[in-house]
């Protein structure tokens, strides 16, 4: 090979070469950004909507619906669903992977804004952003402190909040437990009726009586003056001195009929740290932005923050994703090295010189070194993905170098050829087997730009990392590997040398004679070697039946969380004693680290809440799935809170991406909650399945004001006056006004004395505008009724939708959890126009299965055809193509003795098994081929090539065995997942070996036993046409 003769004769050139890459690869590691995963964000736009004092049956028809048909039009929507609660309306509409995040916020803020005229006229306005709310917080922060819960809030939301959201990357900051400052009007009803007034007057009063406004300009000459009219209200106090009308020429004030407090909101959420009242921030990032670099960015702001807080105000870290990410970083940079040195030592202990170990350790630091130059071109970051893929190419990129150097030294010691000779004519030797063993392996990679979804995101990295440091190694085995070698190898005495050729000195002599004496047997009993072949591929379908699917593997990331939801009705200061009883009891399991109870701002339902438990590190304390256990039997006391254990996965979110995720969706909501009613009590007894939700929201207590429209209509009432009354007066949420001081604007609020407002029969007494009559009780127009209604409405796919939510129960898998979800609702029965869907991690895993079959097809044909015009024949790339199943069986023993499931990491195991198996195979068939060439018999040819190939293989092999122990012994953060491709790797590469050991030469044989048959029977045909042709 003309670029190793070179190399070995202008050694510095072959120096500077390398070097150059590995310089560039220094200054590219230290730019390389540091993630969990690479970025698997789909395009999620976050639409919120608030209708203050709305039913979530009023949002849904007036709001959701309206918005949906609008925002449906826009094109590359994965799926769309609206949560609806009282007064809120949540659409997140998910685009496809391949969506630009950028482009499809502003087509929903588009399509939001041309739907907005059409929605009811109170509306606030919409609040549009690339987040996901459900998604995970990044950080948690709690601020807590001996101050009032007000000033707590103030705070936590003006000078942390603010500072937070500006830090680069940052998508929104929720506030649960806190109660913001609102100035809060009083109205006494006794009074409002004794002068007439109603709810619109009060509020008219304060609109127009409270306002600050522009009023134009002046110009004189060559000056411009301004004019503006100064009305607001300077003083909380000043609102009682607004005058609402003049009865009997007397002015009525606010203090008439009620009074003005400077307060707080009405208490809608709670949350606790170390055991008291605290306010918590849970800060998400922006969609597609780094984890890792937000959250630095975050805490380097707190500092800054911590300097201005008041004395005695803290902030505190409750938790952050970063230290786990790095922590799992740190774990797999650790394995990298481990894995080199494991890799180098088997080199060492083949062939005992500490300078062929030299050489071929430099392959691995110069090969990722150089990588990282490609990744930082490519955008890539250092996360689990790419490191993985460093760390499983450590024994794959000393291949190449082994196999030349082996060759070489086998030159130099054997032929006693000079090195500088011997390393031109071997590396020119080898060259084409080294390219073919290669490309083979790097071209298993091509078939990830043809999938889709999660697994291409998540397998794209991976790839392009593996291959470009696979390349990298062959071009350092093709130009330092000979260099190195023609200066260093010397040759040694044959009294202390090892070699292929026995002898007391000899390493290895054991293992060749008896493989070889094993080959010579399988030569000779061939049908045996393809029966236990065949034997050995049928057990596949047998070892499957035993193996269950995952998508991914649970990882500990030493938390998980209590889900609580009360029944219908309760109150928040019910919801908060029952959270911090459970909170207390699960405090007193050992392991634990601290509980955070609170509630959640998003969904604005007091019957919810969570506790945050946070657990001891690993090692302190019992696994994830035991310490779950732990907490689910302190929760068996509490069946009526509906509780359900939920732990961290990759993709993020409470319920989105629940291991169990099945949507019922119809036209009809009663229907659906009948069926899932069913659905619920047959699901919840299944031993695959367990913490099991379904989202019935439907008993909530209400008190129906029922209008008689006939009797309204007669005296003139209109039904949205009757409703204007009732929410201003009894909600309390509409912002009426606002009170500015110094920079700061405080909403202005209305409702009923509390007394009043408690009172059912207070709300009869309404007064309320008639075109006749002038002003009217309700209680003539309308009936107050007890009633149920939804707290929650859910849609998907512009239908109504019941979610079922569950986890996997201990010792099952994903797999088994889908199938016995889909046969509970296949025996349930769904009418038609109904459907059940699955998603988050369900549907990914059906993605993934699909997209992984595609790439074992493509990948085996695009193999054959590197092997095809390797060989320069079709005939021998199918032996070695035939060999790669019988690693599958293997494969799937290591999973199932070491209780794995077939998730995306030990798929991809099996898909890496059959690259690397069949580079044996090639260094086999090249070395027959060529002593076949040479005129020797095959017998002789298939004996003497795989004797002198079985060193090479011996040490890739086990090489690449070594270089993964450590990923597969599973220390440190995110073990669980990665241990799971080492494993697959390590079992089916060692347990194979033996029999593609035999196989190879065994099925070459028979290929050329056939090719010799056909070209005698044709040399027969010819020699029998011949004297025909000369008659």
């Amino acid at each position: 090979m003309r670029l190793s003769e070179i190399c070995v004769n202008r050694p510095v050139f072959a120096f500077m070469l390398i070097m150059f890459l590995v310089v560039m690869g220094v200054f590219s590691f230290l730019q390389l950004g540091v993630d969990l995963f690479p970025k698997s964000d789909a395009a999620t736009v976050y639409v919120r909507m608030r209708l203050p004092g709305a039913s979530p049956e009023e949002m849904t028809s007036q709001v959701v619906l309206p918005l949906e048909e609008s925002i449906a039009a826009i094109s590359g929507i994965d799926e769309m669903r609206a949560i609806v609660s009282e007064g809120n309306a949540n659409i997140i509409v998910t685009f496809v992977l391949e969506r630009d995040i950028g482009e499809a916020v502003e087509d929903v803020r588009e399509k939001v804004s041309a739907a907005v005229r059409n929605l009811p006229p109170n509306i606030l306005p919409p609040v549009v952003a690339k987040a996901d709310p459900d998604s995970d917080p990044v950080i948690t922060l709690a601020v807590s402190g001996e101050r009032p819960v007000r000033e707590l809030t103030e705070i936590a939301d003006k000078q942390i909040r603010r500072a937070i959201e500006t830090v680069d990357g940052v998508g929104g900051v929720d506030i649960n437990g806190g109660q913001l400052r609102q100035i809060n009007v009083y109205l006494d009803i006794n009074k409002l009726n004794g002068y007439q007034f109603t709810a619109q007057d009060v509020e008219n009063a304060i609109r127009t009586e409270n306002i600050e406004a522009p009023g134009g300009r002046i110009v004189r000459g060559p000056t411009e003056v301004g004019v503006r009219t100064m009305g607001r209200v300077e003083r909380v106090a000043d609102f009682n001195n607004i005058i609402v009308k003049n009865v009997g020429g007397a002015p009525i004030r606010i203090r008439d009929i009620g009074y003005v407090e400077d307060g707080m909101a009405e208490k809608r959420t709670f949350a606790f740290y170390q055991g008291t009242p605290a306010v918590v921030l849970e800060v998400r990032r922006q969609v597609g932005t780094n984890t890792v670099k937000v959250v630095d960015g975050i805490q380097h702001r707190l500092k800054e923050i911590k300097d201005q807080l008041p004395s005695g105000v803290s902030i505190n870290v409750v938790k952050e994703q970063a230290t786990y990410i790095k922590n799992s970083v740190a774990a797999l940079e650790e394995h990298l090295l481990l894995g080199s040195l494991l890799a180098s030592f088997i080199v060492w202990l083949f062939i005992r010189d500490w300078r062929t170990v030299l050489i071929s350790s430099i392959a691995i630091p110069t090969s990722i070194i150089a990588t990282f130059t490609f990744m930082r071109a490519m955008d890539f970051t250092l996360n689990s993905m790419t490191l993985l893929g460093l760390t499983l190419a450590v024994g794959i990129v000393i291949d190449d170098e082994i196999i030349v150097l082996e060759n070489i030294y086998r030159h130099v010691e054997e032929h006693a050829l000079p090195p500088m000779e011997a390393a031109v004519k071997a590396t020119k030797e080898i060259a084409l087997a080294v390219m073919a063993t290669t490309l083979s392996l790097v071209i298993i990679f091509v078939p990830i730009a043809f999938m889709t979804g999660y697994a291409r995101r998540y397998m794209n990295q991976f790839g392009w990392t593996m291959a470009i440091s696979i390349l990298v190694s062959m071009l350092v085995a093709f130009t330092l590997t000979p260099s190195l070698s023609s200066r260093l190898l010397k040759r040694r005495d044959p009294a202390k040398r090892g070699g292929h050729e026995g002898g007391p000195g000899h390493k290895h002599g054991f293992f060749d004679r008896n493989y070889v004496r094993l080959l010579d047997w399988s030569l000779t009993h061939r049908w045996v070697v393809v029966g236990v072949a065949i034997l050995t591929f049928a057990s596949t379908f047998f070892l499957a039946r035993f193996i269950g699917r995952d998508w991914m593997p649970q990882d500990d990331q030493s938390e998980l969380s209590v889900h609580l939801e009360l029944p219908e009705g309760s109150s928040i200061e019910a919801t908060e004693k029952l959270t911090l009883e459970i909170a207390k009891r699960i405090q007193q399991i050992p392991g634990i680290r601290a509980v955070v109870p609170a509630t959640s701002s998003f969904l604005n339902r007091v019957t919810m809440s969570f506790i945050t438990v946070l657990l001891e590190p690993q090692g302190e304390r019992d696994d994830i799935q035991a310490m779950g256990q732990q907490v689910r039997a302190v929760l068996r006391d509490y069946p009526y809170a509906r509780p359900r254990v939920s732990f961290p996965n990759v993709l993020g979110g409470r319920d989105t991406f629940s291991p169990i995720r099945a949507l019922l969706l119809g036209p009809d909501m009663d229907k659906l909650v009948e069926i899932a009613k069913e659905v619920n009590v047959k699901l919840a007894a299944q031993p695959e399945v367990s913490d099991i939700k379904v989202n019935l929201n439907l008993n909530n207590p209400e008190l129906q004001v029922e209008i008689d429209r006939q009797l309204a209509s007669d005296l003139g009432v209109r039904v949205s006056d009757v409703a204007n009354a009732v929410r201003l007066l009894m909600s309390g949420e509409d912002e009426i006004s606002t009170y500015k001081e110094e920079s700061e604007q405080y909403p202005v609020t209305m409702r009923l004395l509390p007394g009043q407002r408690d009172d059912p029969a207070v709300l009869s007494r309404l007064l309320v505008p008639s075109s006749r009559l002038g002003l009217i009780r309700l209680d003539s127009v309308a009936t107050l009724e007890r009633g149920l209604g939804p707290s929650r409405i859910d849609r998907f796919a512009r239908q109504f939708a019941i979610g079922i939510y569950g986890n996997i129960a201990s010792g099952h898998t994903l797999g088994e959890g889908a199938a016995v979800t889909q046969r509970i609702i296949n025996e349930v029965g769904l009418p038609p126009g109904y459907r059940l869907t699955f998603s988050g991690q369900v549907k990914i895993l059906e993605e993934t299965t699909m997209n992984m079959i595609l790439a074992f097809a493509l990948a085996s044909i695009f193999m054959y055809m590197v092997l095809a015009a390797q060989f320069e024949s079709l005939a021998h790339p199918f032996i070695i193509l035939l060999t790669l199943p019988l690693s599958i069986p293997f494969a799937l023993i290591s999973l199932i003795g070491t209780g794995r499931s077939l998730n995306l990491f030990s798929a991809l195991g099996v898909l890496l098994l059959l690259g690397i198996v069949k580079k044996n195979g090639i260094l086999q068939i090249d070395y027959m081929n060529r002593l076949r060439d040479q005129g020797r018999p095959l017998h002789e040819a298939i004996l003497e090539a795989n004797r002198i190939r079985l060193r090479p293989i011996l040490m890739t092999t086990f090489s690449i065995i070594a270089g993964l122990i450590p990923t597969a012994i599973g220390i440190g953060a995110g073990a669980s997942q990665r241990s799971a491709i080492a494993v697959t790797i390590i079992g089916g590469q060692t347990l194979c070996l033996l029999l593609t050991l035999v196989v190879v030469p065994v099925g070459y044989a028979m290929v050329e036993d056939v090719k010799a048959w056909i070209a005698r029977k044709r040399r027969v045909d010819q020699a029998a046409t011949a004297p025909a042709a000369g008659d």
